[in-house]
């Protein structure tokens, strides 16, 4: 299957004014339905630390910030940088958003039943690798999935000469994951190409009998752009020579961090943007929006 990107030539949700948690940076989107509303649990940098907060859309297009709700503590194992980059999914009655945090990176879990008060786990529920392994220095950038009664979790793992690669791993609750021995299921790019940097923030969903996967591609000069992988069982991957790059001056060095809900024959992306080549923050990162769809046949 041939997939056609169409996106929006503005942003949909920018950065707040001087002095508020997401002023400087606005990125990281992770988008669901919940309770008749879209939710946006997205990443906001204040120029110091990075913040969880929440924006509500009856359409995925006009967004209402609701403010902060996750930042990282010092005095647990999150540390005071990073409480955000995360992937959200809701049961009957709670949303369930596992999280990036701490020095190295790991993988947290927040829960709520009201979207305003967030318990966390003491602990962290994805942790780093043993010495030597190819994610040693670092898990990050979740994204959970449901197929049937497990939980996948799609992540970034960085070795020792700071590679970074995409991971896998299995749950039955959300709290206890298993890492798969397959690991790493994708590899860098060959020389030259848009992901020879380094792979991370995947985005998976289920379709047509295959498993497909959004994620974000370095090149050598930190320029980022999307890349698109398929699965027939979510372990062994074949990228595909699709690359999504931005299009517009505010995404125009950056587009990154996509988030997709699957709505019949088309899958609508969220994504960060930004008009500076940034590995990781002030880009003047904002969010955007735009649709896969199956290409026609002529």
């Amino acid at each position: 299957m041939d997939w056609q990107w169409t996106a929006q030539a503005q942003p949909i949700l920018s950065p707040g004014a001087k002095g508020k948690w997401d002023s400087s940076d606005v990125l990281n989107p992770s988008v669901l339905e919940f309770d008749g509303q879209l939710l946006n649990l997205y990443s906001g940098f204040d120029g110091k630390t990075w913040h969880t907060g929440l924006a509500v859309s009856p359409d995925g297009i006009a967004w209402t910030k609701r403010g902060k709700i996750l930042s990282p503590d010092p005095a647990t194992w999150e540390g005071d940088y990073i409480a955000a980059n995360g992937s959200e999914l809701a049961s009957n009655t709670e949303v369930l958003y596992w999280y990036q945090a701490g020095r190295p990176p790991q993988i947290g879990l927040a829960r709520s039943t009201n979207l305003r008060d967030w318990q966390k786990q003491p602990k962290p529920v994805l942790e780093s690798g043993p010495f030597g392994s190819w994610d040693e220095r670092g898990v990050a950038d979740p994204c959970a999935i449901r197929s049937g009664k497990l939980l996948y979790m799609f992540y970034t793992g960085t070795d020792r000469a700071r590679r970074q690669r995409l991971g896998v791993a299995g749950s039955l609750d959300g709290i206890t994951w298993f890492k798969q021995r397959q690991n790493p299921i994708m590899e860098l790019g060959e020389y030259g190409s848009f992901d020879e940097g380094g792979l991370g923030e995947p985005a998976a969903w289920a379709s047509n009998g295959y498993y497909w996967m959004l994620y974000t591609g370095r090149d050598r000069k930190e320029y980022r752009r999307l890349g698109l992988a398929c699965s027939l069982d979510g372990v062994h991957w074949e990228k595909l020579p699709k690359v999504f790059a931005g299009s517009e001056p505010w995404n125009a060095k950056v587009i990154c961090d996509p988030s997709v809900l699957v709505e019949g024959d088309r899958v609508r992306v969220w994504f960060g943007g930004g008009d500076v080549a940034s590995p990781d923050e002030n880009l003047h990162g904002q969010i955007g929006i735009a649709e896969l769809r199956p290409a026609r046949k002529n």
